[in-house]
């Protein structure tokens, strides 16, 4: 089992993010500022290139499942998928947005009720059509092929053509050798800072989110040492979890959470407003479809409107920052299935599950809000921490609920955890499938460490704008990495098609040969 070495990427990456956090925790106010200029600046100046290339990697995600590379294998030709659909399905999403999807199911389509886009007014019935319509659009199509279109890069490369599992070996098709050079531990090294900032900046929210729960469950006081605390303790369930391996560990929490999930969200669906919430789904859904382009390519030159930028933009950014982490261990656990089989998996299901989700959730937040007089919205302004756990609380057994949500927020939590320094223990030990324990130990307590010191300085806020502005060169990157795929892919297809003709050719031959044979016997 090769367990691969610890490179230039892993020491400069470490040093680098080192060196933010001592900042961050110095002079926490600068950082928050500096950051919050460039992400100013970025989304000011590159938003619609943010638009154009999230769109274009969704058209090309759409080419790659219905295209003619459909049937290739990511993998050898007789290789058959690792893990069951239903398993691979859980590890993909609790990896990709669960503990999102839990958080902002509520808060968002509030949020967007009560300051809707477009110029709508706000707590309206159009405002709240465009609430649900605006949360699919941030977690629908686009989030997801973002992640269809790295992992499929990462998994074919490795899988298919052998190469290492980093992200700079997708690109060997326009770099070549160069992938091996300075300029390939350049693009390594970016996706490990932007997954350690990312995930050390979902500690410390979901933290922040779980002591909510607590405190609404319990009257558990709401503090930056409760926050400390929880930490720790996610931090040990996470490293025993990494102890155990990828078959077990993360295999076994990824079932439970899709699980919790399932029967939370059938709950709610079948408690709460049912009709209400299937009729929002099939309108919801029919305007999401219908609208998707302009959505897609929607700035605000002539108003000036902050929406696009503050949400949108933000989100567009937050995915692709997001895309090395989630990327890689999709890739990881993706070996044997077809690019068809890998797209539907990757893009479409986890989209109707998402849409599903927000309407059940969200749906019920805006009936109960606008219907029967519940003051959801103005919890979802106080304190954004409760917004599901108020929602739950107004259906039957809504104590029992509040208690399965926290659960499920615990175990996303501990899933991504470990499954982050799965990957951060793979790009820093040369792509290795199976990297050492001590080295997935390393980066498990460098994250907890560097979300501690966050919340304790007030820096958490800036790690996270700083995570959004790596992602405006690994956009760039997701670009190059489509290219270069597309270009491998349609290398493969020729050759298979050679490959074809010449074996229809010396069947012709054999044929030619045998009537030849036969017409002389005859004679």
């Amino acid at each position: 089992m090769n367990q691969g070495r610890l490179g230039p990427v892993f020491y400069i990456s470490i040093g680098v993010t080192a060196a933010f956090v001592v900042w961050g925790a110095l002079m926490p106010e600068q950082v928050t500022a500096a950051a919050g200029h460039a992400l100013s600046f970025i989304t000011r100046s590159f938003g619609w290139f943010y638009l154009t290339a999230t769109f274009i990697l969704l058209v090309f995600a759409f080419a790659l499942a219905f295209g003619p590379y459909g049937k290739i294998r990511l993998g050898r030709d007789d290789d058959e998928p690792e893990y069951p659909f239903w398993t691979w399905l859980a590890m993909l999403f609790s990896a990709g947005m669960g503990i999102g999807l839990v958080f902002w199911g509520v808060a968002e389509p509030v949020y967007h009720y009560l300051s809707p886009p477009e110029g709508l007014e706000g707590s309206t019935v159009h405002s709240a059509r465009a609430a649900l319509r605006y949360s699919f659009f941030h977690w629908g199509l686009q989030p997801w092929a973002i992640y269809t279109v790295i992992a499929l890069c990462l998994a074919y490369a490795h899988f298919r053509k052998g190469r290492s599992n980093l992200i700079s070996a997708t690109l060997y098709p326009i770099l070549g050798e160069r992938t091996e050079g300075a300029i390939g531990k350049a693009i390594d090294t970016l996706a490990v800072i932007a997954t350690v900032f990312g995930v050390a900046t979902s500690l410390g929210l979901g933290a922040m989110q779980i002591n909510g729960g607590l405190n609404f469950l319990i009257g558990f006081p709401q503090s930056t040492a409760t926050e400390l605390g929880i930490i720790a303790v996610v931090t040990v369930l996470f490293l025993l979890s990494a102890s155990t391996g990828l078959n077990k560990g993360i295999k076994i929490l990824s079932n439970v959470n899709l699980g919790i999930a399932s029967l939370l969200l059938l709950f709610v669906l079948f408690a709460g407003p049912t009709f209400f919430i299937v009729d929002a789904l099939t309108t919801t859904m029919g305007a999401y479809i219908g609208s998707i382009i302009p959505m897609s390519f929607r700035m605000t030159p002539f108003t000036g409107g902050t929406f696009v930028g503050s949400w949108t933009i933000f989100y567009w950014a937050w995915w692709i920052s997001w895309a090395p982490f989630v990327g890689s261990f999709i890739a990881r656990v993706s070996k044997g299935r077809t690019i068809r089989e890998f797209v539907a998996g990757v893009l479409f299901v986890p989209t109707v599950l998402s849409m599903v989700w927000f309407s059940a959730f969200g749906g019920t937040a805006l009936y109960y809000e606008m219907f029967e007089g519940k003051a959801i919205a103005a919890a979802v302004q106080e304190d954004v921490t409760t917004a599901l756990f108020i929602t739950l609380e107004q259906l039957p057994l809504g104590g029992v609920l509040v208690v399965v949500a926290t659960l499920l927020i615990l175990t996303f939590f501990v899933t991504s955890a470990d499954s982050a320094t799965f990957v951060l223990g793979m790009l820093t030990s040369q792509g290795s499938l199976h990297p050492k324990l001590s080295t997935k130990l390393i980066w498990g307590v460098a994250v907890s460490g560097i979300a501690s010191v966050l919340l304790l300085t007030g820096g958490l806020s800036g790690v996270q704008t700083a995570s959004i502005v790596i992602a405006l060169p690994f956009a760039l990157i997701l670009l190059l990495m489509a290219f270069a795929i597309n270009k491998a892919l349609s290398e493969e297809i020729r050759d298979m098609a050679r490959k074809e003709k010449r074996r229809i050719q010396r069947i012709e031959r054999w044929i030619a040969e045998e009537e030849a044979s036969r017409e002389e016997r005859t004679e």
